[in-house]
């Protein structure tokens, strides 16, 4: 399975909106992840709420630190920030 993750700064807005359209549109043929180089430490409600008006499951989104993925590798990365 492929696998992608999705970098930011704080890991709480658009890497979390990005994840959770990347699940979506992928419909489970990729795994994904993203997380910040200092994250907020959780996601933001309107970002969970603007998903969650589309219908797009927020279950299991979680801000994480990119060192919680030291060792993981990754088909692909995605920045979404400077």
């Amino acid at each position: 399975m492929p696998s992608v993750v999705i970098l930011c700064t704080g890991n709480s807005c658009r890497s979390i909106l990005a994840e959770a359209l990347w699940r979506e549109e992928t419909r489970g043929l990729w795994r994904c992840a993203s997380a910040g180089t200092q994250p907020a430490g959780a996601p933001h409600p309107l970002a969970l709420a603007v998903l969650a008006e589309e219908g797009i499951s927020v279950e299991g989104l979680s801000s994480q630190a990119v060192a919680d993925f030291a060792g993981e590798q990754f088909d692909l990365a995605v920045t979404v920030c400077d």
